[in-house]
């Protein structure tokens, strides 16, 4: 059986695999439990110049990739599966989306530049839109490299061990919360500050029940703090 495939549209084919060529992603992309293609975008270009951005419309500040030079990229994908634009207008990047997203055969990305991309390439093609944050990027290739990111390591014997996915941050075991903190040896540790920092005792105790019971109390305390409306449910983990 066939991993999941990527089709990245880019300017900068260069910037991919990326990180993802190493440590467990890369091990899989080895395996064959994914892949990828990066598309270069430019070279459906045509002229001299091999231009593929233009002056806006109702004029603004920068420039905008056009409609028919993405369309001409795209259609060199075989089998495009869904397509997403990585944008910060689009949808939020959730643990459920990508949950999601990572059942897919094939994705397509489409990573924008300058002032983005003409919404009729967007239209025609059936494009998502989806946000890894509130924030603006200089490219979408960064945000492309999360979300793969994000999918590859859900598949199938790449992280090697089911259980430590189903309690990390946002996973349905862990009611959606964020994850509880984590300590290893030594039990006792003096940091450079001078101040000794101790393993919480429950952790050694060997008492798995209450073990299990501090780490929900951990995960409920800390996503409080620090996302309450995960708790509220005005956004769903």
């Amino acid at each position: 059986m066939a991993g999941l495939k990527f089709n990245i549209l880019t300017l900068f084919p260069e910037m991919f695999p990326g990180a993802l060529g190493h440590s467990l992603a890369g091990k899989a992309l080895e395996r064959g439990d994914w892949s990828y293609e990066a598309v270069n975008i430019r070279a459906a270009a045509k002229g001299v110049h091999k231009s593929v951005d233009d002056t806006p419309y109702g004029g603004g500040a920068g420039m905008v990739m056009r409609a028919d030079i993405i369309e001409n990229a795209l259609l060199a994908v075989p089998k495009t599966g869904r397509k997403i634009y990585l944008s910060p207008r689009g949808t939020p990047l959730t643990q459920t989306l990508v949950k999601e997203l990572s059942a897919e055969d094939a994705l397509t990305l489409l990573c924008g530049r300058y002032e983005g991309v003409d919404q009729r390439a967007l239209d025609a093609h059936e494009f998502e839109e989806i946000s890894i944050g509130d924030y603006v990027l200089s490219g979408g290739e960064p945000a492309a490299l999360i979300l793969m990111d994000a999918c590859i390591r859900l598949l199938p014997g790449v992280m090697g061990n089911e259980n430590t996915i189903d309690e990390e941050s946002f996973s349905q075991k862990a009611g959606g919360l964020l994850e509880y903190p984590h300590y290893t040896r030594p039990a006792s540790w003096e940091a450079a500050n001078g101040k000794t920092y101790d393993a919480p005792e429950i952790l050694q105790s060997g008492n798995h029940a209450k073990i299990d019971e501090w780490r929900k109390e951990q995960s409920l305390e800390i996503t409080k703090k620090r996302r309450p409306d995960l708790i509220k449910g005005d956004k769903k983990p």
